[in-house]
């Protein structure tokens, strides 16, 4: 086998060129959208097949957090990047202390508004952020790549295992090496991409849906929401504390007056007016029975019963 054929086969799936797309710059506008946009939907069903491993991630997780572990992304490019917009997400979301979901980014903060794609190989900033988290075995780190085999977060699982924590490799192609770093791997495969190798596009809104997935489940389990409701979220401005009101308002039936009174009471935090209204006990009650009960609200609203 020659040297070129071997690098052919070397790259991986989300890195090849498919001959029937390679004339897209001739395609006239609505087709080559219709083009993009019917791959666009093979990404879900790609996500799909993951499900039982991504499920088997949240459980993992989910039980590390709740002993106060932390959630830490790892990632260069788009990949660092959909990590840390996920992370920064789930303080306003879900009410969570900024340090306990982490993204890094290849490159630092600079990278996340501005190209640095010279920093993906570097092993040792990789190794240097995750020493700076001083990583627990409470902890988890998913590493983010669509190829599988970018250095910054591969350094950085294997780190980060050595510290004793949880690892995740969450990659776009089979039998990549983050997967095979990592305890737990979620490959969910894309193929080509339409534009050969920009993997920002069905790569990233798969690795984008697998995010979702993960930290939206983990924060459910650990009772950070109370049916479909995001009763922890932060109310910091109008729109958020609108929304806090509608949020109580479905949640007890209550009227206007009383959901006023109720959120003036507990500061503001839905989780705790709605416990207030509904188990009929003053704000400082509902804090007491919410630490009592680890936030979760329906085990809280279970000990105020008869």
């Amino acid at each position: 086998m020659s040297e070129r054929n071997e690098r052919f086969i070397a790259v991986p799936a989300t890195e090849t060129v498919r001959p029937d797309w390679a004339e897209i710059d001739r395609l006239p506008t609505v087709e080559l959208l219709r083009l993009m946009n019917t791959e666009d939907r093979t990404v879900p069903a790609a996500v799909a097949g993951e499900l039982e491993r991504i499920a088997a991630v949240v459980d993992a997780v989910a039980a590390r957090m709740a002993r106060g572990g932390r959630l830490v992304y790892a990632g260069a490019g788009t990949a660092g990047r959909l990590g840390v917009l996920d992370a920064v997400e789930c303080p306003p979301t879900f009410g969570t202390d900024p340090a306990l979901v982490v993204g890094l980014i290849a490159g630092g903060s600079p990278a996340v508004t501005a190209a640095a794609e010279g920093a993906e190989d570097r092993t040792d900033l990789a190794e240097a952020d995750v020493a700076a988290l001083a990583l627990t075995p409470a902890d988890t780190l998913v590493g983010i790549s669509a190829s599988g085999r970018t250095p910054y977060p591969l350094a950085a699982v294997r780190a980060a295992r050595a510290a004793g924590a949880l690892t995740v490799g969450l990659a776009c192609n089979r039998g990549s090496a983050l997967a095979a770093a990592a305890e737990l791997g979620v490959e969910v495969e894309v193929g080509p991409e339409v534009l050969a190798g920009s993997t920002r596009l069905k790569a990233g809104s798969a690795q984008k849906l697998v995010l979702n997935l993960l930290s939206t489940a983990v924060m459910v389990r650990l009772g950070r929401t109370y049916g479909n409701l995001m009763v922890d979220l932060r109310a910091t401005n109008d729109k958020l504390r609108d929304r806090a009101r509608r949020i109580v308002a479905e949640a007890t039936g209550a009227d206007g007056t009383a959901i006023d009174r109720a959120l003036t009471a507990t500061g503001g935090r839905a989780k705790d007016a709605i416990l207030s209204l509904l188990a009929d006990v003053d704000a400082p009650t509902a804090a007491r029975l919410l630490k009592a009960s680890d936030g979760r609200l329906r085990e809280a609203l279970r000990h105020t019963g008869p």
